[in-house]
């Protein structure tokens, strides 16, 4: 079952919606037969259990009951949050176990339980969020690779604060009475990002394809540190295919073939602009080296000279 984008609940509707922690990792569903094994498997249906060795133990955690449990596998940062950079040395190792259990040392992988879906032959889909959340608390799994976190009931608006100024990535709202509708996109899930602010600069664009030919498909962006521009992402949404038209009036009037960044980023089919142009846009988080994670654009940024984005 998926969450769909969404705003917060309303304070006249919270108390019929449980908040969860939005974890950023690899989603993943437990198949625990209760005869000591353990089958892990993620959302495309490919069996990840080789990958992370740390959960091999969780096989005898419910003893002989049987139980198919759905959560997400992350790796935490020195902070305690999840980060998905982090947890991508550790995705794609199914294959290579030999591999995957040396990395287990060096970035441990955990997973973060919210719901059960079968339990000892008993298929629970149709049971309403708030019993399954009941049945998932009383089964205990708390482990050293695995734990059950917290839901909390109402109190939205404070949940969304302490993500925020948490720096989580956001929190996923669900409906109390919501049932579990497998391999669909509900509506009685909804996803709530904290979105985050940066003024950048334009330093170059890459053309769009397709309807969006002769169009920027994307804006590379940056940052300016210690006088130089460093790049900080490409941003590929978020306009209107008049704002699209525009800025690309804008960035053809501004072009020049001496690329702006410091270094110059491997971006095949660049084109480069004078940086003189500065636009707003949302993002999630950053990668160690700075790049903005799933950026959206806002609007441009006429009133900010580019020179004192330092």
């Amino acid at each position: 079952m998926l969450a769909t984008p969404g705003p917060l609940p309303s304070a006249t509707v919270e108390d019929r919606w449980a908040f969860e922690v939005k974890q950023d990792g690899q989603r993943a569903m437990i198949y625990l037969p209760g005869n000591g094994t353990i089958l892990v498997r993620a959302r495309s249906g490919t069996d990840i259990t080789a990958a992370y060795t740390e959960l091999l133990p969780l096989a005898d955690a419910l003893g002989s009951r049987s139980a198919v449990l759905d959560g997400e596998i992350v790796a935490l940062d020195d902070q305690g949050r999840s980060d998905f950079e982090r947890l991508q040395q550790r995705m794609g190792l199914a294959g290579s176990p030999a591999k995957a259990a040396r990395m287990a040392n060096q970035v441990p992988a955990h997973l973060m339980l919210f719901d059960v879906v079968h339990l000892e032959g008993r298929l629970l889909t149709g049971l309403p969020y708030a019993e399954r959340r009941e049945v998932l608390e009383g089964l205990g799994l708390a482990g050293p690779a695995w734990s059950t976190p917290s839901a909390i009931t109402g109190h939205g608006a404070e949940a969304w604060g302490m993500a925020r100024e948490a720096g989580l990535e956001g929190l996923i709202a669900k409906r109390l009475t919501s049932r579990y509708e497998a391999g669909a996109r509900s509506k009685t899930w909804v996803k709530i990002k904290v979105h985050r602010i940066a003024d950048v600069v334009i330093g170059g664009w890459v053309p769009g394809r397709g309807r969006l030919t002769g169009l920027p498909g994307a804006v590379l962006v940056g940052e300016r540190h210690d006088g130089l521009l460093h790049y900080a992402g490409s941003v590929g949404t978020g306009w209107s295919r008049t704002e699209r038209t525009r800025l690309a009036e804008l960035l053809q009037a501004a072009a020049t073939d001496t690329c702006p960044f410091t270094p110059v980023p491997p971006v095949v089919g660049a084109r480069w602009v004078l940086p003189r142009l500065v636009g707003e846009v949302r993002y999630t988080s950053r990668t160690r080296a700075g790049r903005l994670r799933h950026p959206s654009w806002h609007r441009l940024r006429p009133d900010l000279a580019p020179g004192g984005l330092a």
